[in-house]
């Protein structure tokens, strides 16, 4: 499915966030690039807009997330990663190799992490897990260097 202008210029007016060039396209950016780090988001937001500053794309993402138009995740040892999927309680799976992130449902039933063996007297409502392993792509340029040596 694909988002016009207009799609992004309604999530901001409904988030009562002021409509920017540089918020258009950071949104733009991150839905045509699922999981972009910032520095990802800036290389593309310069290319798009020619001068904006790395802190207008920091200010702008951190904008996004407090008002839940952006999910931020943060796999250990890796940069942190922007999302538009905000309005369910999904998963990760994460390359080691390239650190490349992918979209993964819940396994089982509704919501079904969001009810631990023991809550500790918490209200719970959300869980991360992430996946870890090694994409396709690494995982045939590995095999195919490992079969060269």
């Amino acid at each position: 499915m694909s988002r016009s202008q207009q799609d992004f210029v309604n999530l901001l007016r409904s988030a009562e966030l002021r409509i920017t060039a540089t918020r258009l396209a950071v949104l733009e950016i991150l839905y045509t690039n699922p999981h972009a780090d910032t520095d990802t988001v800036i290389r593309k937001a310069h290319a798009k807009l020619g001068s904006v500053s790395p802190q207008a794309i920091y200010n702008v993402l951190a904008a996004f997330v407090e008002a839940d138009l952006v999910r931020r995740i943060e796999p250990a040892g890796s940069a942190a990663l922007y999302e538009l999927r905000v309005s369910d309680n999904h998963h990760h799976i994460v390359c080691r190799t390239c650190g490349e992130a992918q979209d993964v449902d819940c396994a089982i039933g509704q919501r079904p992490c969001l009810t631990p063996s023991d809550n500790h007297g918490y209200l719970v409502d959300e869980a991360e897990v992430i996946y870890w392993g090694v994409c396709p792509k690494c995982q045939k340029t590995t095999y195919s260097e490992n079969a060269d040596q």
